[in-house]
């Protein structure tokens, strides 16, 4: 894999590896998705994945208790002081509108989707790390449980 780097050693990708590296990148069935699925459903919760019927197309979704779980990557959502979050350096007139434009239409998603009487839980990927991750899924049961 050919790259080159900064003077500060983050690494610049060539465009033939950038454009590789960006197609591999899945839209579902991540494996931070395949993380709380496996976990939810050892838990005894059923669930539909992936439902086009509701705004925001949600990943995971427990209709007997209208709840929808968002798994969010955390550079895609931009999530907030993250690490993983981190607006790119090159190509920026490209980047910051596509993040902007997925924040403003997961706040409106999620709005939409309260106001019809659905709870909405977001999980994000920094979340589910291998420190974080019992603490984060106890946490999402609770959740999911106060409704039931």
């Amino acid at each position: 894999m050919t790259f080159y780097t900064h003077i500060d050693k983050t690494p610049i990708f060539s465009k033939k590896v950038r454009s590789y590296t960006m197609s591999r990148i899945r839209k579902t069935n991540t494996k931070p998705e395949l993380l709380v699925r496996s976990y939810l459903f050892k838990n005894g919760f059923r669930f539909r994945v992936y439902n086009k019927k509701l705004l925001g197309n949600p990943d995971i979704v427990i209709s007997k208790n209208k709840i929808v779980i968002f798994v969010n990557g955390c550079f895609w959502h931009a999530h907030k002081k993250c690490k993983y979050s981190k607006m790119p350096k090159s190509n920026t007139s490209y980047w910051i509108p596509k993040i902007l434009k997925n924040v403003e239409r997961d706040v409106r998603n999620k709005k939409k989707l309260k106001e019809f009487g659905w709870k909405v839980i977001t999980i994000w990927e920094c979340e589910l790390e291998k420190k974080r991750f019992e603490k984060t899924i106890k946490k999402t049961i609770d959740k999911v449980n106060k409704r039931v």
